[in-house]
């Protein structure tokens, strides 16, 4: 059985500039086709606008209000808001609250570096 606690998962930066701690990956656990990690930014915090070739993700915010952004369309976030996002559609979340944004992302197949590319801002 694999149960990790968020307590003893070190925290990284992946490529867009969010801070995560992967939960479950196909590096500690059972699970081969899929990641699951929690992503915080700062208030004020932005990742980097970006899009995902090969994998499709789910963020589903914890705490915080956000807009999030993808392929140009823009929305405000909250708690117990989830979000598709598809494969190659650019994106970019922003943390617009007071304290620390927490989110779940999920991302299918697992998070790998080398399927992040970044993209320009959206022309206002």
């Amino acid at each position: 059985m694999d149960v990790w606690n968020i307590g003893n998962v070190p925290a990284f930066t992946t490529k867009d500039g969010s801070e995560i701690r992967e939960l479950l990956n196909a590096g500690n656990s059972a699970i081969r086709n899929q990641s699951l990690a929690e992503a915080r930014l700062p208030p004020g915090g932005q990742t980097t606008r970006h899009l995902h070739p090969r994998t499709e993700e789910i963020y589903y915010l914890l705490e915080g209000t956000a807009r999030m952004e993808i392929a140009g369309a823009v929305r405000k976030i909250g708690p117990g808001d989830a979000v598709a996002i598809p494969p190659g559609l650019p994106h970019q979340i922003t943390n617009t609250g007071d304290g620390v944004l927490k989110f779940l992302c999920c991302c299918a197949p697992g998070y790998q570096h080398d399927d992040t590319v970044f993209c320009p801002a959206e022309e206002p």
